[in-house]
């Protein structure tokens, strides 16, 4: 009888184990363009203005969670000054072509409010388009939307 138990408890257990969902290992492009990413918010952070003039394409445009479309020399202007403090989860990557993809993520933001601006969304969601010019990939587009309001 303690047999037949022990026996039915392993079972059980290894049965339930079996049905956890296992996330399947990112590919070498997933991972590429998931660190590029996490390299961007880490130079948001810190203000590194060479990042993003060796980063963004010539032709790079952004639209902040406000609609407002932005320039290369806009975002640049913007982010070299640092203090963004981003908390990003839940990354994708779709793959376009061999040369061109789509990072989508989405992250907590953790800034102080701006002086007469309030504070922004604090949950939000990027979405950012990689192109692979000679041999690098180049952000060429990103859009931040608005995931959550009022919660700040």
């Amino acid at each position: 009888m303690k047999r037949s138990l022990v026996t039915l408890i392993l079972f059980s257990a290894a049965l339930a184990y079996a049905q956890i969902p296992t996330q399947p290992k990112p590919s070498a492009l997933e991972q590429t363009l998931i660190s590029a990413e996490k390299d961007f918010i880490a130079a948001a952070k810190k203000g590194d203005p060479a990042f993003f003039k060796r980063t963004l394409t010539d032709d790079f445009s952004f639209v902040g969670f406000d609609g407002q479309l932005y320039s290369r020399q806009d975002v640049i202007e913007q982010l070299s000054d640092g203090g963004l403090d981003l908390l990003p989860y839940d990354f994708k990557v779709i793959p376009v072509t061999d040369t061109v993809a789509i990072v989508t993520y989405d992250v907590v933001v953790r800034v102080p409010p701006a002086e007469d601006q309030g504070p922004p969304p604090r949950y939000q969601h990027f979405s950012t388009t990689w192109v692979k010019q000679n041999d690098a990939w180049k952000m060429k587009f990103q859009q931040m939307s608005v995931s959550h309001w009022g919660d700040w």
